[in-house]
């Protein structure tokens, strides 16, 4: 074996051994962690602010953009909120040991189906390092056991993040490799630990499209993931057009390099006429560059012809997709065509309109009169969410602490046996 695959390998074990023995652990246990964990952070800022500052100093050589580099930098207001976020995991309801349904047999036997961890997570993650310490706070509440991987980028940042979360654990009496951080920028490691299945439950990968081709392609266990976020917003024949310019304007421009931004708008032909001059004005104001339809490149003499492409393009950018279409069946297919089943929704005052496309299109979620950018798992009030899922088994749409559980069924009898 490698020296990669041997370190893969202890850290899965150690991960396996922590995850049997967290899953024992007690809610008030892992609340103490977190609210240990936050005030180590507080009291240890000066320590993690110096180690930020190294991979800010070596951001330039890795080629981080100046967008990139004030992502991965931490001010001790940033840290303050990061504290607050290990707090705020603590006050949301512990899912392990819950009971889903319970019911009594004719015989007399009482059955539960209740929730239990998945076991060990693999987590790869490229953003920002407060996801080191969210990611943490969200695996071990579920009862998880995790491993780290960031981005090499902010790997000075993480490893000191990661010793203060494990110091923590240790502190609270919970297993010191419930954490671990994956220590080396090695892109071997990871090919090593996607082949344990068996040792590590469930991989989650949050970044690029490329990262996380790579990790579906090689993991050997389930993966928790989702692509593209080509989201759609449908402005219907019975659509308010100020509602539909609000809902636009939010779901586009708030923030458009996130995974739940609108990267394309379909207008129903019957008010195309006079819906199309106010977009243009709206999207003009805000920088917004227009590929559209003929039909939209007519109304607005700004807006370049789309191409087949643009209308698969994520674009994460001040740039929108525009179509001019002549039902809501075809602005459904399109979706269907086009999208990425992550996020759709429909602006209209006509309820059986809402319902058509509600049961037609096929995503993760799908909006009624309201912006994309509410698929998020605190918007959504699971509290907090390690990633969003675009597939169908397991979970689907965000993914906070009742999505790191999975169940077992308990069955409590008085000697029966089967017939």
């Amino acid at each position: 074996m490698s020296h990669h695959a041997d370190y893969a390998r202890q850290l899965a074990d150690r991960a396996r051994h922590a995850a049997r023995h967290l899953a024992l652990a007690t809610g008030a246990q892992k609340q103490q962690w977190l609210h240990t964990a936050a005030d180590r952070l507080r009291s240890r800022s000066d320590e993690v602010l110096v180690r930020n500052e190294q991979d800010i100093a070596s951001a330039p050589h890795h080629g981080l953009s100046s967008a990139a580099i004030d992502r991965l930098r931490l001010t001790p207001a940033r840290l303050e909120s990061v504290a607050n976020a290990l707090r705020e995991v603590a006050t949301l309801p512990d899912p392990v040991g819950e009971v889903i349904e319970g019911y009594v047999r004719p015989n007399g036997l009482r059955v539960e189906r209740v929730r239990v961890p998945l076991g060990v997570v693999f987590f790869i993650y490229e953003s920002r390092p407060n996801v080191t310490a969210d990611a943490a706070a969200l695996c071990v509440k579920s009862g998880n056991a995790v491993i780290l991987r960031g981005g090499k980028e902010a790997l000075h940042t993480n490893l000191v993040l990661y010793r203060v979360l494990k110091d923590a654990l240790v502190e609270c009496g919970l297993p010191e490799h419930a954490i671990q951080l994956v220590a080396t920028p090695d892109r071997e490691v990871v090919g090593e630990l996607l082949k344990l299945r068996g040792l590590i439950d469930v991989t989650i990968p949050r970044g690029g499209k490329s990262l996380i081709e790579r990790v579906s392609a090689e993991a050997t266990m389930p993966v928790i993931k989702h692509y593209d976020g080509v989201c759609h917003v449908y402005v219907d024949r019975d659509a308010n057009p100020d509602m539909a310019l609000s809902i636009l304007r939010n779901a586009k421009c708030q923030r458009p390099g996130v995974c739940n931004a609108a990267e394309c708008v379909l207008i129903h032909s019957d008010i195309a006429k006079t819906f199309l001059p106010r977009l243009a004005a709206l999207f003009a104001a805000e920088k917004v560059e227009i590929r559209g339809c003929p039909q939209t490149c007519a109304a607005i003499p700004s807006a370049r012809p789309a191409t087949e492409d643009d209308y698969r393009t994520e674009y994460l950018d001040l740039i929108i997709s525009s179509r001019v279409v002549s039902s809501l069946e075809d602005a459904v297919a399109h979706i269907e065509t086009f999208g990425s089943h992550h996020t759709d929704a429909i602006v209209t005052g006509n309820v059986a309109a809402a319902d058509r496309f509600v049961a037609a299109v096929d995503s993760a979620a799908v909006m009624v009169n309201a912006s994309t950018r509410f698929n998020d798992g605190g918007e959504l009030g699971l509290g907090a969410e390690i990633g969003i899922s675009t597939d169908k088994f397991h979970a689907r749409g965000p993914c906070g602490l009742r999505e790191l559980t999975s169940y077992k069924w308990v069955v409590r009898g008085e000697g029966q046996i089967r017939e």
